[in-house]
């Protein structure tokens, strides 16, 4: 159970508070409403350049990195298709820096054609180490526009090529910044010895003075019910052949998420699972598989992804998979239901050993709606019956709602 205290500040800003007065530290965690989805088609990648830039300096502080060293701090960020997440910990005494930094950032970034071009390399060589020259790298930027054809979903957060990066100009990025990175955009969470007055305080001093800005409605356009199975074969120098099956599924929003996750944890969470027991222990048609839910704010993805054996046809690993989806609609026994929701719950109190990720949790569930749903995770997750379960694979485990993705080898040939 986390205790925790809300308030919001005149501009927009929530603020959640997590007192812990058992640690020395801090832990300052600022979620910003703006993922991959909100970018233009033909500017992509422009939110996970933020992450970057927001580390190239403000207007009054050159370098964000070497005074929180200084005042013992340490800092990461990541951005998905919903959000950018920025986080630092930082001794309680010396908190304020911290409150400094990020108040500065969001008021006034430094813009520069210097940080500009620096942090565009960086991103640029990541596209290129992590998508382009890695096995199997760019699957996922094959996958995405093969399940998703007029959602944002349609591309992966680093973008949907390197030239919209390459493109980009100060003016883009000063747009993007003016448009989502706002008190009003954003949850502050500041979990550790810091009590509430103290956290009230600081915010007065630091976040007050940063105006609003009129947050435009998101209208995304919604991605129509798939109605037949979609192929796409790739074949490149990789170690092995693998196979990539994507099912549209329910938004993080929907009651329907925590089924659907226990659903993919049936079919794949531990070597007693069924994809584990069935394709590779006993047919040794994979030597690795697994499945998960991306749980996206929108309808997501479930997935399932393996490894195919040394000589073994890929339809023919592709038709066990969905033979075991068949076994498995027929139902699944109390055992395995109790095994799948000790493993959640085991994962919730995982994430809540850190300070940094209960600040983490509490941002995220208060963008979901409320932050006490980091404390209800537990009674959402055993309420759910193996009813509830088989009916969502019934539902969402079709051939016709299904995306694959074949990635073969060239060594196969």
């Amino acid at each position: 159970m986390i205790q925790f205290e809300k308030f919001e500040l005149a501009n927009g800003l929530k603020v959640i508070v997590h007192e812990d007065n058992s640690t020395p530290l801090v832990a300052m965690n600022i979620l910003y409403k703006v993922g991959a989805r909100d970018e233009d088609p033909e500017k992509t990648g422009f939110a996970h350049l933020f992450e970057h830039l927001m580390f190239g300096g403000s207007i009054n502080i050159p370098s964000y990195d070497e005074p929180l060293q200084k005042a013992g701090g340490e800092n990461n960020a990541f951005t998905n298709n919903d959000f950018t997440n920025y986080y630092l910990t930082i001794p309680a005494s010396n908190l304020e820096t911290g409150f400094w930094l990020e108040s500065d950032r969001m008021l006034s970034l430094a813009f520069t054609e210097k940080s500009l071009e620096v942090q565009r390399n960086v991103v640029i060589e990541e596209f290129r180490q992590r998508y382009l020259n890695q096995p199997y790298g760019d699957a996922w930027l094959k996958l995405r526009p093969l399940a998703y054809k007029v959602h944002p979903y349609q591309w992966a957060t680093i973008g949907k090529e390197i030239s919209h990066i390459e493109d980009a100009t100060l003016e883009d990025v000063k747009d993007f910044f003016k448009k989502w990175y706002a008190p009003n955009n954003a949850i502050l969470t500041i979990a550790g010895n810091c009590s509430v007055e103290k956290a009230k305080e600081l915010c007065e001093k630091w976040f007050i003075p940063i105006p609003a800005v009129k947050l435009i409605d998101r209208n995304l356009p919604q991605e129509p019910k798939q109605t037949e199975m979609r192929r796409l074969e790739v074949r490149n120098d990789v170690p092995s052949n693998q196979i990539y099956l994507a099912f549209h599924s329910c938004s993080r929003y929907n009651k329907d998420f925590y089924a659907t996750d226990l659903l993919s944890d049936v079919l794949s969470r531990g070597k007693s699972s069924r994809l584990y027991q069935q394709l590779v222990k006993e047919k040794k048609l994979f030597t690795d598989i697994g499945a998960y839910m991306l749980g996206d704010l929108d309808e997501s993805l479930l997935l399932i992804e393996g490894k195919i054996s040394d000589g073994v046809n890929p339809k023919e690993a592709e038709d066990a998979i969905f033979e075991l989806i068949e076994e498995l609609k027929n139902g699944i026994t109390e055992k395995e239901l109790e095994k799948i929701k000790n493993k959640a719950y085991s994962t919730v109190l995982f994430s809540e050993m850190s300070i940094a990720n209960k600040a983490l949790n509490l941002a995220y569930y208060e963008m979901l709606g409320d932050a006490d749903l980091a404390n209800q995770q537990e009674y959402i997750y055993n309420a759910i019956s193996s009813a509830d379960i088989i009916n969502i694979a019934k539902e969402i485990l079709v051939k016709e709602n299904c995306s694959v993705l074949t990635y073969l080898s060239n060594k196969h040939d």
